[in-house]
């Protein structure tokens, strides 16, 4: 068993079946404190239910989990004032301004009406929504609620916080605002775990990742040390004539694969430049002419299909 008290969230052989149906078969991983893990996986694959667990909003069949080295089971209520949590929906009060929503929390939290205030003032501030403070928050656009959502979960300051697919639904700007302002927090010191569906957000974000698809973990490590799983970067070949191909096809070795439609051929190639020379120098004294030329490297889509069979999505 890790040392619970050395990290921000340990969770051990976490089990949970709704009915007949088993949502997690006995997972295991572990946030160091000021870390981010990204729970990645399709929808269904048991991520919500893992956050709902270690918010305490329902319980596990079995396994261990810590917060801050609490016990989640044995002391919710201890764990409750050491975490934040952000959903996919926003949980704001919409006939409330921005502000007033901040200090009702504040105030929820025994800050007291000045404390609450000063919070509230500061978040705005952080969360670049001090221009519609005291509107109505159903005006706000959607990266607007979201981020107040966001900010509504650290008014009292919690050291560990949960964000369950943040970026859901929101257009590429929103999602790009919403990481900044998670890379602030991460600068701060606050453990994250982070669940979602998009492989960039996962790649940008996150100092490990794990997979989890149909209950289980299938894999875990840094967003590079799983991308090296999947081989190594590739040699992308566009042609100008397709009669090339079956000649190149025989000249780069095995492993290449073609697509005669695109007059494109793909070559894997493990010593890096070494090979990227080798190529192209045979393929020049064979008088074949390419197009374009570029190194692809590995993604986070390209581990996920490899492991599960499937997309995320």
């Amino acid at each position: 068993m890790q040392d619970k008290n050395a990290h921000g969230i340990v969770v051990k052989g976490l089990l949970k079946s709704f009915e007949n149906l088993k949502v997690l078969e006995g997972i295991d991983f572990v946030v160091p404190k000021g870390e981010m893990l990204a729970l990645l996986g399709p929808n269904g694959a048991g991520k919500t239910t893992t956050v709902r667990i270690l918010s305490t909003l329902i319980k596990a069949n079995g396994g261990e989990a810590y917060i801050e080295g609490v016990d989640v089971f044995k002391d919710p209520k201890k764990v409750r004032s050491l975490i934040g949590l952000t959903g996919q929906y926003a949980a704001i009060d919409e006939q409330l301004t921005g502000r007033e929503n901040l200090v009702m929390i504040g105030e929820l939290y025994h800050l007291g009406r000045k404390e609450s205030e000063k919070r509230a003032q500061i978040l705005l501030e952080q969360f670049d929504l001090l221009e519609a403070a005291n509107r109505k928050s159903k005006t706000y656009s959607g990266g607007m609620k979201r981020r107040l959502d966001l900010a509504l979960s650290l008014v009292a300051t919690p050291p560990v916080l949960f964000l369950d697919e943040p970026t859901t639904g929101l257009d590429p700007r929103a999602r790009q605002a919403m990481w900044n302002v998670i890379e602030r927090l991460m600068k701060d010191g606050v453990t994250i775990l982070l669940t979602t569906q998009y492989l960039e957000e996962a790649d940008k974000l996150a100092n490990r990742v794990a997979v989890l698809d149909h209950g289980r973990i299938i894999a875990q490590g840094t967003p590079d040390e799983l991308k090296s799983k999947v081989g190594s970067d590739t040699l992308e070949l566009f042609l100008k004539h397709e009669k090339d191909m079956t000649r190149t096809m025989s000249l780069v070795g095995p492993g290449a694969k073609e697509n005669r439609e695109e007059k494109l051929i793909s070559v894997p190639v493990d010593k890096g430049l070494r090979d990227v020379k080798r190529i192209l120098e045979l393929i020049e004294k064979a008088n074949i002419e390419i197009e374009t030329m570029s190194i692809e490297k590995p993604t986070l889509d390209d581990v996920f299909l490899r492991l599960t069979g499937h997309h995320t999505h």
